[in-house]
């Protein structure tokens, strides 16, 4: 489905993370002749398509966290009706800890099209600058204000082998890396992330306690992701050969054959799968 092939669709827009010359074709293209453009800041979305030289011609609307409720019935009217409505926001792509996902799930309830320009994530951005390993990550948002709820959400965390993501607010993540580091301990390895893409874009890598010290003393400013490494996998204890006998034949009951039970077994443990093969015979 094309943008203008005369039914009604949303398009969430990525949006540049600072940088102008990040924005791509299909982004101007889709700002100049989308119907109804819904932008979490309409100031900064001017001053955008003024730097892009894009003349929005359809109409624009305010969609943030605190009118989103109110105006996704009205935004949901127009795609029925037939408009092509863009969600952009300040920067990255909507819905990801940003508006969009409430105007997603009322759209395809209502069985109406759903698309994306794809565009700039600072996700992705800062887990691959952040030297840190990105075959396997998870992203978690910002974390919770308070500083117990946020300490508990980290200690659930604390044994996640997977590399994290994390964004944070600039007069928040002092608090948020000394907890940090408490959690995950001052060795884990860790990037800071600020304003990337930007005039002032800078990526501290370093351990979380050093970098907890140094925003101490120097707090960062701008928009900010952390990246924190995996937890280090941890020593598993051989089971006893009767363990790993019944691990064989646990496996086999859910109907794996016993070559196929022997290597999962060798390959949880860590052993070789002759030394499982002989305890299983």
């Amino acid at each position: 489905m094309t943008e203008r092939d005369g039914n009604g669709q949303l398009v969430l827009v990525g949006a540049p993370l600072g940088n102008p010359g990040d924005a791509s074709t299909r982004m101007r293209e889709l700002l100049a002749t989308a119907d109804v453009v819904a932008a979490e800041d309409t100031r900064r979305l001017g001053r955008l398509a003024r730097e892009l030289a894009v003349e929005i011609t359809g109409k624009i609307v305010s969609y943030f966290e605190g009118n989103e409720e109110r105006r996704t019935p009205d935004l949901i009217d127009a795609i029925r009706g037939g408009a092509l409505v863009a969600l952009i926001t300040d920067g990255g792509m909507p819905a990801v800890s940003d508006p969009g996902y409430r105007l997603v799930r009322a759209a395809l309830d209502a069985g109406l099209p759903v698309t994306a320009a794809p565009g700039p994530s600072a996700v992705t951005t800062a887990l691959v600058v952040s030297g840190l390993p990105c075959d396997r990550f998870c992203f978690e948002g910002f974390l919770p204000r308070r500083g117990a709820e946020r300490r508990a959400r980290l200690a659930a965390l604390a044994a996640e082998p997977r590399t994290l993501v994390f964004f944070e607010a600039p007069h928040r993540v002092v608090a948020t890396l000394g907890d940090l580091a408490a959690a995950f301990g001052a060795d884990r390895p860790a990037a800071l992330c600020r304003e990337l893409t930007k005039t002032y874009e800078e990526v501290r890598r370093a351990p979380l306690g050093e970098l907890a010290d140094e925003a101490a003393a120097d707090p960062p400013r701008g928009e900010i992701t952390l990246v924190i490494a995996g937890a280090p996998a941890a020593a598993v204890p051989r089971p006893t050969d009767e363990e790993l006998r019944a691990a064989v034949v646990a496996r086999q009951a859910g109907g794996m054959s016993r070559r196929d039970a022997v290597a999962a077994v060798a390959a949880e443990y860590g052993l070789p799968k002759r030394d499982v093969y002989t305890l299983a015979h």
